[in-house]
């Protein structure tokens, strides 16, 4: 593990070998199906014994045709009409920003929520910093509460009577899933 100045001093080289690797192993339709390829046992010891990383098997072709179907029902049908265990799209995204260190947190208003991606230990002035700039410089604090929350309580207002809407201060590292209200304030010192 690296130091966050070391990783500072490094990413400015952008070495590959620095980096996780995820491989993906594309096969055939029919291979995917029925789950047997015979490289696929081949690949996983040689990345076991040389270099080691999540290794995820899938078909671009099968993908492809559940992207062309209209919706969520249709591509249902369609993965247990042809014996398929399911699409691997949300796994290779949830495994890349895994090996990115990347998490989620979540605005919310009256009529919508938003998701924001910022890095794994970002400090809660810079993940308002996503949002807006001025959200960032102006960074009072933020009020924080966790979905598993929110889904036990059944609303923001008795996650707040339960005592768990949080306020946070500059030093708060934003975790994965948090449900964030920035407070801030900026003034226009004399500017025209």
């Amino acid at each position: 593990d690296w130091k966050a100045s070391e990783v500072e001093v490094l990413n400015e080289y952008q070495f590959l070998t620095a980096k996780q690797v995820v491989y993906l192993v594309n096969m055939s339709e029919k291979d995917f199906i029925r789950q047997k390829n015979k490289w696929l046992a081949k690949i996983h010891g040689w990345v076991e014994a040389n270099v080691s990383g999540p290794i995820i098997p899938y078909s671009a072709q099968f993908e492809s045709k559940l992207a062309e179907l209209p919706d969520d029902a249709a591509r249902e049908k369609y993965i247990k009409d042809v014996g398929a265990s399911r699409s691997q799209l949300d796994k290779i995204v949830t495994t890349g920003y895994h090996a990115l260190h990347l998490i989620h947190f979540f605005t919310c208003g009256e009529d919508e929520v938003k998701c924001w991606t910022i890095r794994q230990g970002t400090k809660a002035p810079q993940a308002a910093g996503v949002i807006h700039t001025d959200f960032e410089r102006g960074f009072i604090c933020a009020e924080v509460y966790k979905y598993e929350d929110l889904v036990a309580a059944g609303s923001e207002n008795a996650v707040k009577a339960a005592g768990k809407y949080l306020q946070k201060g500059k030093d708060y590292v934003v975790e994965d899933g948090d449900i964030i209200f920035f407070k801030f304030n900026v003034t226009n010192s004399g500017k025209k």
